[in-house]
């Protein structure tokens, strides 16, 4: 009769040491792509804060807002009214201002890429977020407070996962969701809208437990 054979004590630790290694592996690989993604969405914000304030320095104006665009600047087909607000429409233009941003940085140099003006966000005509999502350039006041008043921002637009926007966050402000230079915001340029209520409570970003959204989205304040 053969002897059935198992597994010693040494073949089972050996075992899960294997499993182990690969376990961290899997979670230092997942680790590493959160970080990349959280500091391409800085480098892409700072990016365009950095040419929104060039643009400022140069033409004594805000991109999108400047009333003599298509007159000082190559290539520009649309002005603002000059009132000092990017907005969704100047009381003197019909143009969105918002979208004219892009436009304007671009035909200025202040940033990479050909953007031409349209009546609604497209890839030709708005900078993309690394989810493929229009980002916006605008006063408004689109973003967490208990009692928000309208404000330059720039929003990254909506289907940011949870933790991701959080990391974000926690990077280069304060980690609260309602407070400080980087909040929740709700715009969303296609698709569904954020839901404050799955993105964050009281200001707490919500990144653990069954409900953690992969759509969410912020907003950096000037």
């Amino acid at each position: 009769m053969r002897r059935q054979r198992g597994f010693t004590l040494i073949e089972i630790a050996i075992v899960l040491v294997i499993i182990g290694l690969l376990l961290g592996g899997v979670l230092k690989g997942q680790e590493l792509i959160t970080s990349a993604r959280v500091r391409n969405l800085i480098a892409l914000q700072d990016g365009v804060k950095a040419a929104f304030f060039g643009f400022q320095d140069r033409f004594r104006a805000y991109p999108g807002d400047y009333a003599a665009a298509v007159v000082n600047i190559n290539g520009a087909t649309v002005n603002g009214d000059g009132d000092g607000l990017i907005e969704l429409a100047g009381a003197g233009t019909a143009a969105r201002e918002d979208i004219a941003v892009w436009e304007h940085l671009s035909r200025a140099g202040f940033i990479n890429g050909s953007y031409v003006y349209a009546a609604a966000p497209t890839p030709a005509s708005n900078a993309i977020s690394p989810y493929t999502v229009p980002m916006q350039v605008i006063n408004d006041a689109v973003y967490a407070d208990a009692a928000p008043a309208a404000r330059h921002n720039i929003k990254t637009g909506n289907q940011i996962p949870a933790e991701i926007i959080a990391e974000l966050d926690r990077k280069i402000d304060d980690g609260d969701a309602m407070r400080g230079s980087f909040r929740f915001s709700a715009y969303a340029p296609g698709g569904n809208a954020p839901d404050p209520a799955l993105c964050h409570n009281a200001g707490q970003w919500i990144v653990v437990g069954a409900a953690v959204s992969p759509n969410c989205g912020g907003a950096s304040l000037f």
